[in-house]
């Protein structure tokens, strides 16, 4: 039989401020996230926790009492995978339910057998020609094996315990997404400010590369005047020099690519599980920024060009945490 965790917030403060953060259902979603449930089975209080973190891919983990392993793991590791497409998701039971003295009366290490089965770790040391050092991590491991349970768990293979099982941790597993949704739904706001900024720096580009060709030809001019040397506006070589100057730091197309790949950033946030995606296009918006740093011949297109590629860094930061 399930019991719902309780809530500090009231439900009615809580739809109204998802209400005013969300505004609407965002396809975004977040790798970041946790979810909680507390059940109770054979008299015994457990906990069931979900949490996620950043992953390239999808990786899954169970964990449960030793009694209730392998088991819980096949019976939960499909309902853990079904919840997201990536990300590192963990499933934990814990028999309990964060209760300290309840749990110290349903727990008690067995000293005795952590002990016994130190020396036979030693002695089987002594005869490899091994040194045995035990750690802080052995004494916890060896602990948990070898504890003293007040009251035996019911067994999981038990279709009742099972279904409890398995329903908790289909609820931890729903508060799970819900935070993921609605971290994706702040995420998506930042993203599309950032992008927004991203546009800026494109249009201030533009504007600064506008005069750069005519700079160079009268600074041209400027310099053989200089030289005194007698030259003609029509001078073919001179019409040359400057045409393929204005070909060197021409940006247009990139310029151009850039204002798609924006619009196909822009449309990839209202598309389901566009983590990837997102990563590729911001590849790509960095690729053509190097471009255009490469053929500036403008102080203030490179630098334009320095501060649209902070806010792509940015952005891209942002990116690792779509699902």
């Amino acid at each position: 039989m399930m019991r719902a965790a309780s809530s500090p917030v009231p439900a009615r403060l809580r739809s109204r401020r998802r209400r005013r953060i969300v505004g609407r259902m965002s396809k975004v979603k977040s790798m970041t996230g946790y979810g909680r449930a507390v059940f109770s089975v054979g008299g015994t209080d457990f906990s069931a926790e979900a949490s996620s973190v950043n992953q390239r891919g999808l990786a899954v983990s169970v964990s449960a009492p030793p009694e209730w392993m392998p088991e819980a793991e096949r019976l939960l590791a499909p309902l853990v995978r079904a919840c997201a497409a990536r990300g590192k998701i963990s499933l934990v039971l814990r028999a309990g339910t964060g209760n300290a003295a309840h749990e110290a009366e349903l727990f008690s290490w067995d000293e005795e057998a952590v002990a016994r089965t130190l020396e036979k770790m030693k002695a089987a040391a002594r005869r490899a020609g091994t040194l045995f050092e035990p750690t802080a991590e052995i004494y916890l491991r060896l602990a948990e094996h070898c504890r003293a349970r007040g009251t035996a768990l019911p067994a999981i293979e038990d279709e009742a315990v099972s279904a409890a099982v398995a329903e908790a941790a289909a609820s931890a597993l729903k508060n799970l997404a819900a935070m993921r949704e609605r971290e994706g739904a702040h995420l998506e706001k930042d993203l599309r400010e950032r992008l927004a900024r991203l546009r800026d720096w494109a249009e201030k580009i533009r504007e600064a590369s506008a005069g750069t060709v005519a700079h160079y030809r009268d600074a041209l001019r400027a310099r053989l005047a200089a030289l005194e040397a007698e030259t003609d506006p029509d001078d073919p070589r001179l019409l040359k020099e400057i045409a393929l100057f204005a070909d060197r730091c021409d940006i247009s197309e990139e310029l151009t690519r850039l204002a798609s790949h924006f619009a196909q950033f822009e449309s990839c946030l209202s598309e389901a599980e566009s983590g990837r995606k997102l990563d590729f296009i911001c590849q790509e918006i960095l690729r053509e920024l190097n471009t255009i740093g490469s053929k500036a011949n403008n102080a203030a297109v490179t630098r334009c060009v320095v501060e649209a590629k902070n806010e792509q860094e940015r952005l891209r930061e942002q990116v690792q945490n779509i699902e």
